[in-house]
């Protein structure tokens, strides 16, 4: 079933990536069109070969659309993701302003696609880039042993700034490896070049930023229990494409090194890389992937119910546009578009 499809931010880094994503994963498109601001509208995109006019959001462009993929500031997808939905579409919201929603599925679709199924306000949310993979990852282990707590430490590209990140990345990494002045930073609250950065985010009234608060409330989301512990700590490194997770997860009942291995061997969307091979998962393998990859699997020492991994993925693709996607093939291969 071919569907008409929207994008909305289209010539943002994400909605940019969108476009690309849908004409690699072949996405059955029966017209599509594309969306920005007043200070992007008029501009040409390419899509499948043809050259489109980016067109002005506005409510009567939704007519007819069937799928809107939008990655938009929150305050925008506030005022046109009910619009959209009002008009008959069904919205793939990048933003955080929907995601806890209760009458809103977070949703990555690996780990909890039926939610696609429970859509009362005709907008499926996608997760923060860090809660992504990090439910990829355990769901299978879930399966098993059903987890109890979370201690995640990430390690976060500058892309996680979008475009103005790796603008201000570049400049000062191009000043630290030439042994010149660094440049203030304009996007990140630090330099990032030659350092990290554990205060890249808002500070909330709890003491943890608002990127870590996110992936406590967001995971428990997606993973379908409220009383999973999770304890994060989200810092900046000097990487342009690709977080990493350094993650701590204890179940309520053991779960093996061996038993954890074999179901994450056969996880969609995981690439199980083997340490006794002298494999380990890295920015570089992510870059430029819908997968997400796992390695060093170990036995927490201290915790005979916990098991200690590291996970990796890129934060643009499967921790954003690559998963909008997959939720509207989704939503397409379920029947639930109309």
């Amino acid at each position: 079933m071919a569907v008409n499809v929207a994008v909305v931010g289209a010539t943002g880094a994400v909605g940019d990536l969108i476009r690309k994503v849908l004409a690699e994963r072949a996405f059955p498109v029966k017209t599509i069109k594309f969306l920005a601001s007043e200070k992007s509208a008029g501009k040409t995109v390419e899509f499948a070969g043809k050259q489109h006019t980016v067109e002005l959001i506005r409510p009567e462009a939704f007519t007819g659309v069937q799928i809107v993929l939008s990655s938009t500031p929150s305050s925008v997808s506030k005022q046109y993701s009910p619009i959209a939905a009002k008009a008959g579409a069904i919205v793939v919201d990048n933003s955080s302003a929907w995601r806890m929603d209760p009458d809103c599925p977070l949703v990555v679709p690996e780990v909890n696609g039926d939610e696609l199924h429970n859509i009362k306000k005709g907008i499926v949310a996608n997760p923060n880039c860090v809660a992504i993979p990090l439910c990829v990852a355990l769901k299978p282990l879930h399966d098993i042993g059903k987890v109890k707590r979370i201690v995640v430490s990430t390690y976060q590209s500058s892309s996680g700034k979008g475009a103005t990140g790796l603008v201000d990345f570049d400049a000062q990494l191009k000043a630290f490896a030439s042994g010149g002045p660094v440049p203030a930073p304009t996007a990140h609250r630090a330099q990032l070049a030659g350092n990290v950065i554990t205060l890249d985010w808002t500070l909330d009234p709890n003491g943890f930023t608002e990127e870590e608060n996110k992936v406590i409330n967001e995971t428990r989301k997606i993973m379908g229990d409220a009383s999973i512990g999770v304890c994060p700590t989200c810092v900046r490194v000097p990487v342009r494409v690709a977080h990493c997770e350094s993650i701590t997860v204890e179940f309520h009942t053991p779960v093996s090194v061996e038993v954890a291995k074999a179901a994450l061997a056969k996880a969609p969307g995981v690439v199980l890389m083997d340490e006794l091979k002298g494999q380990f998962p890295q920015p570089i393998h992510a870059e430029g992937t819908d997968h997400t990859y796992v390695g060093r699997v170990r036995q927490d020492p201290s915790n005979p119910n916990a098991l200690c991994l590291w996970v990796v993925a890129d934060n643009l693709r499967k921790g954003a546009a690559s998963n909008a996607v997959q939720c509207a093939e989704e939503l397409v291969k379920r029947g639930i578009v109309k």
